[in-house]
């Protein structure tokens, strides 16, 4: 796949599943995580229900699902607007350096703002060094280090 390729950003829909599965397990098998079972159909359930403050958009091309971004809007106590936290994203290694990353992360940036959100941001592993030379160019870098601690 080239950049000259139509490329097709657009909200994540129910009918997406097939073509969602393999790039969610692409991603999830990049950072190496596993997921209890029936995760992946809440999630998925959760991005597409239109109840939850969340969802997604998927990158096409001639038909075919190359990426894929999930989003979640919040509260915070620093704003009185909410603010949009980009959860996930991820691009099939083919259609890595043809621009589906950056439109994608466009596609939830122009949401946010629609959305009366004051900011969006994100985090990625130290290690993914081609994903930050992107991030480096058309976002700020916090500074801020992330520590987790898991329950029960």
């Amino acid at each position: 796949m080239t950049a000259l390729t139509a490329l097709t950003i657009r909200p994540l829909a129910r009918s997406d599943r097939a073509g969602w599965d393999p790039l969610w397990q692409g991603y999830l098998t990049f950072y190496k995580a596993t997921l209890p079972a029936g995760t992946d159909d809440v999630t998925f359930a959760r991005l597409t229900g239109g109840r939850e403050p969340m969802g997604g958009f998927v990158a096409e091309r001639e038909g075919t699902l190359i990426g894929l971004v999930h989003w979640v809007i919040h509260r915070t106590t620093w704003r009185e607007a909410d603010i949009c936290y980009l959860q996930d994203l991820f691009t099939a290694p083919e259609a890595r350096g043809t621009g589906a990353g950056r439109a994608l992360i466009e596609a939830v940036r122009q949401m946010a703002q629609a959305k009366g959100c004051f900011r969006v941001y994100w985090q990625t592993h130290e290690s993914n060094l081609p994903a930050q030379a992107l991030y480096d160019k058309i976002a700020d870098k916090s500074g801020f280090i992330v520590y987790r601690q898991p329950l029960g």
